[in-house]
């Protein structure tokens, strides 16, 4: 008598066209945490090969040389590789993929949107948009969001704003808070001062004129040469003229422009820091969005420096982690630097705060339990040998020969 075979894992796949392969909340959060459950995990992302990286498939399509293209072909490419993935549960990362996700949904699989920003806050302030035609086109980015999560099995969203937008039945709330010993250097938690590492001031993330990088090297050249401090920048220039804008003013001396960062570089560069900043400019999509960057900071026991918007200052306020200060006055920024160089006793105290507010309320395990149940919710109905194969082909004739191989 054959014996029954055993039922294969559930296969989760992540869709995105926009994030690099290693997306922190994709690839290291979301997937990392499936994976850890049990789930198979396939990624389809642009990236350089296929290639299975810490125990997650990741088929490639090419990088896109322009926006256009890339919401053109791209998007087409990802969705012919999530239909070979054969996944029990898609979730795709970027508005641009909801008509892959909407074909995937019409062939019978169950799909989840993960809502990373307030685009129809962020629309409001995109350079490439004409100002005349934001609102519109805010206006109209609402409408397809909220469309396709009537459509969608659920939505998972980085915020509690973007939450409130969807059905609270569809919708799960999973915070983009940092797993609490990853980027956290030896001694993050322990009794050792700040004090005995270099002055250095790091920044982690794109360098924008939104994210406050002029400010930055203004501050930075107006403190006194008695401190050595210096200020570190972990990340990519959103542009040529904004590097070479900054790299002629007289604090870039002051300035280690270290590139785009590993996790396992950032973590290097946390222990040899002794502040981390983030003084973002007040503009709709940052004032009342939850800041990652900051977070990590905490983690990793630096007392940190941030800009004074309401919510930011109920997350800083409460845990007793640092200072807030206006992010379009250079000399404030500098201000906030110079007192906590100054005074390493309350600088260690802030560090250890925001390291333990981090363990008691922004930890991505609590995250991570939301996301895992949420699945388990949506593929508590579906049987474990559900074949979407057929359900495929009583909609869509398969292609010849070329089904199941790479990108083509």
């Amino acid at each position: 008598m054959t014996e029954p075979s055993e039922p294969r894992p559930r296969r989760i796949a992540h869709l995105t066209s926009v994030h690099p392969p290693f997306d922190t909340r994709i690839f290291v959060r979301e997937c990392g945490s499936a994976l850890a459950a049990g789930y198979e995990v396939t990624l389809v992302a642009a990236h350089d090969r296929s290639e299975c990286r810490d125990g997650i498939d990741i088929r490639a399509v090419p990088r896109a040389s322009s926006r256009l293209r890339r919401m053109l072909r791209t998007t087409w490419q990802v969705f012919r590789e999530a239909r070979r993935a054969k996944a029990d549960l898609y979730q795709f990362h970027d508005p641009e993929l909801i008509p892959v996700g909407l074909m995937l949904k019409l062939l019978g699989h169950r799909v989840v949107a993960d809502i990373h920003e307030d685009l129809p806050k962020q629309v409001l302030s995109k350079p490439w948009i004409p100002r005349p035609l934001r609102r519109a086109a805010s206006l109209a980015v609402r409408v397809v969001e909220s469309t396709g999560a009537w459509a969608f099995d659920g939505v998972v969203a980085a915020e509690p704003d973007i939450a409130d937008r969807f059905p609270p039945k569809k919708t799960v709330l999973v915070q983009n808070f940092p797993i609490a010993d990853e980027l956290a250097p030896p001694g993050a938690s322990g009794s050792a001062s700040l004090s005995a590492r270099p002055a250095n001031v790091l920044y982690v993330g794109s360098l924008s004129r939104l994210r406050g990088m002029c400010e930055l090297v203004r501050a930075i050249e107006s403190l006194p040469k008695s401190l050595d401090a210096r200020l570190l920048l972990a990340g990519k220039f959103e542009s040529i003229e904004l590097e070479r804008e900054l790299s002629r003013m007289p604090g870039w001396r002051r300035v280690d422009a270290q590139g785009h960062c590993s996790r396992d570089r950032v973590r290097e560069l946390m222990g040899v820091s002794r502040i981390g900043i983030v003084t973002l400019l007040p503009c709709p999509k940052y004032v009342a969005a939850y800041p990652t960057k900051l977070f990590e900071y905490m983690s990793g026991g630096l007392p940190v420096i941030a800009s004074d918007f309401p919510l930011w200052r109920r997350i800083v306020e409460s845990a007793g982690c640092g200072l807030l200060v206006d992010p379009e006055r250079p000399e404030a920024i500098a201000e906030a630097i110079h007192w906590l160089l100054e005074h390493p006793a309350e600088a260690d105290a802030m560090g250890r705060r925001g390291r333990q507010a981090v363990l008691d309320r922004y930890d991505w395990a609590n995250e991570a339990e939301k996301l895992l149940a949420f699945y388990d919710r949506l593929l508590g109905a579906c049987d474990a040998h559900c074949d979407f194969d057929a359900a495929e082909a009583a909609l869509v004739p398969s292609p010849p020969a070329r089904r199941g191989r790479g990108p083509g």
